[in-house]
């Protein structure tokens, strides 16, 4: 057979992707593209002296990219990207370093790289990175895999540092990529004494950046209503206190929607909240739809959380495919579901936007590139279940 009839008749038996994972990501991403321009007017009109439409079609070639990287890597067979896995994880972990040298400054940490002219932030990638790495790890460690030294402080290393640098910056990320970490631990076997050693380093970790971050341990309290750390004053945390402005104006947010919206386009609150258009987008979808239509779009990452689970990862023809569907699900859903949180007034804000949804360049790709995964491992799985029929 030739190589033209080889890639032919691999392209026929391909089995197709997870349909309903499809449809959830375009379905967020139609609501954020909507959401976004509506929650834009203000910023555009008022502080950027510019029509929303500049930043509408920016939104949609980002959304467009991350919608056509995740079609390109559902294609890439999971295992060929895992071989790989190890140098981008490095590569990453170079240029987070580089965010600490030569980073712009912008929302109170140092996140962004500018590279030609365009911005990104590492973390986004490096999150994608650590996950495959780590899957890799676990699969190649499995006739040892309880073993402290052989197994649990290799991937310690690597999760500690990328973790540790994610940390600095940007807390909430590091934890949830953290939650990702353990959960793919469990999957993959490794001892239940030593996953919970890691989740206890990861909360020393976070004290002790909170520590020495005043800013960031003053907000924590403020929403606490207690001192927790002892290098915050009591101005600080008045401070702070005036800085829950915004998820007081969230909270508002949904008190106007009440369960069917004020409707399309029609959001009070997106001239008082910072940033509606990313980190408080729910809180603007909410004002607009509705309680019924916040929970129409949380239902979107409960399907992704069963779909990647219970189907996907279940079905994974091997041990890589299933701990890589537990990590990659497990970062979309659970960015969703604190964002929202957040929104809401339920956790402390964070910066963490909501996936497909929000505004934003780097977290829409990286989040594209993790589904595109899932979306793959989706593919081998169908394809077991034909072979078995």
């Amino acid at each position: 057979m030739s190589i033209v009839q080889s890639l032919t008749q691999k392209v026929t038996d391909r089995a197709p992707a997870d349909k309903y994972v499809v449809w959830v990501v375009l379905a967020l991403s139609s609501v954020g593209v909507v959401a976004v321009y509506s929650a834009v007017t203000y910023l555009a009109e008022v502080r950027a002296g510019t029509e929303p439409v500049h930043f509408l079609l920016r939104h949609l070639a980002r959304v467009g990219i991350a919608l056509g990287a995740m079609g390109v890597v559902s294609l890439i067979d999971y295992r060929t990207l895992a071989r790989y896995s190890r140098l981008a994880l490095v590569g990453t972990l170079l240029l987070l370093v580089a965010v600490k040298v030569v980073g712009l400054f912008s929302g109170g940490a140092d996140r962004w790289l500018q590279i030609g002219g365009v911005g990104f932030q590492p973390s986004e990638f490096a999150r994608v990175a650590l996950v495959l790495y780590v899957a890799v790890l676990l699969v190649q460690k499995q006739d040892y895999v309880k073993s402290f030294s052989r197994t649990f402080l290799p991937v310690l290393f690597w999760v500690g540092v990328t973790v540790g640098l994610i940390a600095l910056d940007d807390l909430s990320t590091a934890l949830v990529l953290l939650l990702g970490v353990l959960l793919m631990s469990f999957v993959g076997r490794v001892s239940v004494l030593q996953i919970g050693g890691l989740a206890v380093l990861g909360g020393v970790m976070a004290f002790g950046v909170l520590s020495t971050s005043p800013d960031r341990a003053a907000r924590l309290e403020a929403y606490l209503g207690m001192d927790l750390f002892p290098n915050t004053d009591t101005e600080q945390v008045m401070d702070a206190r005036g800085e829950q402005y915004q998820s007081r104006q969230a909270r508002m947010a949904f008190a106007a929607g009440g369960f069917t919206g004020v409707g399309p386009g029609k959001s009070v609150q997106r001239d008082f909240l910072p940033e509606p258009y990313n980190d408080f987008i729910f809180a603007i979808i909410a004002e607009e739809y509705g309680i019924f239509g916040a929970l129409a779009l949380l239902t979107g990452f409960f399907v992704l959380l069963f779909r990647g689970y219970l189907r996907i990862a279940r079905d994974a023809p091997d041990p890589l495919g299933l701990i890589l569907a537990v990590g990659m699900t497990t970062l979309v859903v659970t960015y969703g579901f604190v964002h929202a949180g957040v929104a809401s007034g339920l956790l402390p804000v964070t910066g963490l936007p909501m996936p497909f949804v929000s505004y934003g360049g780097t977290s829409l790709l990286a989040n594209g590139i993790m589904i595109g995964v899932l979306l793959n491992i989706s593919r081998h799985a169908g394809q077991r279940s034909a072979e078995r029929v």
